[in-house]
């Protein structure tokens, strides 16, 4: 079992991490919303980045996980100088981003930030979603709710309703990463459930247009869904990851 340690994040939250030593470039896997570093893809990723030799960071955001915070209090700005200042501080030299689902849009958003990315695996990527999924898809009711409350509560398909604030939608749109070119100079693979009720492959498609690099690749696995955690993804995961690292 890889020892959890801590370290002060950005906003004096105790941040909670793993890192796994081996061979560089690093492997930082980077969770979904009110997802955590305990997770099937997390785990099993830093098992096989075991096996290959190869160094491997997992950690929490704040408000999720072991990290401290409250999850209702934070946004992608926020999680996103989590993220920064946990691989800042623990890992020397480069980077491959693994991104799942909201992931995936902190790690364009770190792909503008660190200098030393040399590669980024999209898992389900949800860039801009709150944006284009959360704001786009409130009815008028819902959105004078959010705006005047404060916050609202969706249903989820996962454990308890998601409670979405007006702070996350905000600082959202400070954030959005699909309205402009992303400048990724190295490989990039994506990976889709085309049974996905979450992110769309819609929204694949977009985030393979909008980036502007010489090695990027869309794989749509049909039949797969958000989670991507059965035996045959996290293969596909894998597979993605050796075709970057290489």
């Amino acid at each position: 079992m890889t020892a959890i340690k801590h370290l002060d994040g950005p906003n004096g939250t105790k941040l909670a991490y793993a890192t796994t030593d081996g061979d560089g470039p690093t492997i930082v896997f980077l969770s979904g919303y009110k997802s955590d570093m305990e997770g099937t893809k997390a785990v099993h990723l830093e098992a096989w980045a075991r096996l290959e030799g190869r160094a491997f960071l997992r950690f929490d955001y704040s408000g999720h996980g072991v990290s401290g915070g409250v999850f209702e209090d934070g946004c992608i700005g926020d999680w996103a100088r989590d993220a920064q200042a946990v691989i800042e501080a623990t890992t020397d030299g480069p980077v491959v981003l693994v991104g799942s689902s909201m992931g995936g849009w902190i790690a364009c958003l770190l792909a503008q930030r660190l200098k030393h990315v040399v590669g980024f695996v999209g898992i389900a990527a949800a860039p801009d979603f709150t944006e284009d999924g959360f704001w786009a898809g409130f009815s008028e009711e819902q959105r004078r709710t959010i705006m005047e409350d404060g916050q609202i509560a969706l249903p989820s398909d996962y454990d308890d309703p998601y409670i979405v604030t007006r702070r996350l939608i905000e600082d959202g749109r400070e954030n959005l990463v699909l309205r402009t070119p992303l400048h990724m100079p190295y490989p990039v693979r994506l990976v889709q459930g085309t049974e996905d009720t979450a992110v769309s492959r819609e929204t694949a498609l977009r985030l393979l247009d909008h980036i502007d690099g010489p090695d990027t690749r869309l794989t749509l696995v049909k039949g797969a869904g958000h989670r991507f955690s059965e035996p045959q993804n996290l293969r596909h995961i894998e597979d993605a990851l050796l075709e970057v690292l290489s």
